[in-house]
């Protein structure tokens, strides 16, 4: 376990040192992008435009490096007039062969920026879900296997609601977590004035994450220890949204699968192979409260979280 300990440890600096050229100020945004890379899930993040959402994307895939060729970064802009096949693609007839040919959409890519996802019609978000789920795209008869990198980084506007089609339950749940990059600090965004690094620095990004390293990481999370308290934990969070009184529909089996694969990537991370509590609430709010539909507008999903994380937390040793 060491092993994959030390590896976890270099995959991380390495991230972090590269990430961090271009992302100022957003260390907490950054772990958790990291832990959902390796994890092997998707992320959500619902923000204002200008906060570096597609840098992020952008800068993922420059860092990233295989023996076996470059990584492919691919963007789909997301609006009413898309249809399914624009993004997983489409049997072209050729006339000289007589027969059809398969054009990828831009699905069939490593690091996929999915910018305003809720700005498109839900078949065309319904389309998402083999995609992000399976890592399949499915046309006519034929199934094709996407990459085992295959990491997808949706954004949505929370402002401009206007010709949007709210994502449905069953899309929110194919994203591990939903983020929010937020506004940097005073300093930090001076320095971004300065430095323009989405302009000046992404371009020079190092090639510095392995990407064998980073499956090695992912398989090795399986096996980062969960002490049966901590177990009790994250079911009694999980459980405990179901039955809350402010709460219509609480969390599923499957969100309680994904949090405890992402809790384990994090110990993992920060250089441990057994989880500890405050790896359990240090994610509770970004992979679970997208899962949660209130009841009221008055209460938030984060309120309900927090009461429950407080009422568990008080139970342990």
């Amino acid at each position: 376990m060491d092993s994959i300990i030390d590896k976890a440890k270099t995959l991380r600096e390495d991230f972090f040192r590269e990430m961090e050229k271009v992302i100022l100020g957003k260390p907490a945004l950054l772990e958790r992008l990291l832990t959902a890379l390796v994890t092997g899930s998707h992320v959500l993040i619902e923000d204002v435009p200008g906060l570096g959402k597609t840098t992020a994307a952008k800068a993922l895939a420059k860092i990233i490096h295989s023996p076996t060729g470059d990584i492919t970064f691919r963007r789909i802009q997301f609006t009413p007039d898309l249809l399914p096949y624009d993004i997983t693609g489409v049997d072209v007839f050729d006339p000289g062969t007589q027969k059809f040919e398969f054009k990828p959409g831009p699905v069939f890519t490593d690091i996929l920026l999915a910018d305003e996802i809720n700005r498109t019609t839900p078949k065309v978000q319904s389309a998402l879900l083999e995609v992000m789920e399976e890592r399949q795209v499915t046309v006519g008869q034929t199934t094709r296997p996407l990459g085992p990198l295959f990491f997808v980084i949706a954004t949505q506007n929370p402002i401009e609601m206007e010709g949007t089609y709210p994502l449905p339950a069953a899309q929110l749940d194919r994203f591990l977590m939903k983020l929010s990059v937020g506004y940097p600090s005073p300093e930090e965004e001076k320095r971004i004035y300065l430095q323009d690094p989405s302009h000046k620095t992404l371009p020079n990004l190092h090639p510095s994450v392995d990407a064998e390293a980073l499956l090695e990481v992912r398989a090795g999370a399986e096996t980062v220890h969960v002490d049966p308290k901590i177990l009790d934990l994250i079911f009694n969070l999980v459980e405990g949204t179901r039955n809350h009184k402010a709460v219509h529909l609480g969390v599923s089996p499957r969100g309680g699968v994904l949090f405890l694969k992402a809790v384990r990537v994090l110990a993992l991370l920060r250089g441990r192979d057994f989880v500890i509590d405050q790896d359990v609430a240090d994610l509770v709010y970004d992979v679970l409260a997208h899962r949660l539909h209130v009841k009221s507008p008055k209460t938030s999903a984060r309120q309900v979280l927090m009461e429950l994380l407080n009422h568990e937390m008080a139970k342990l040793p």
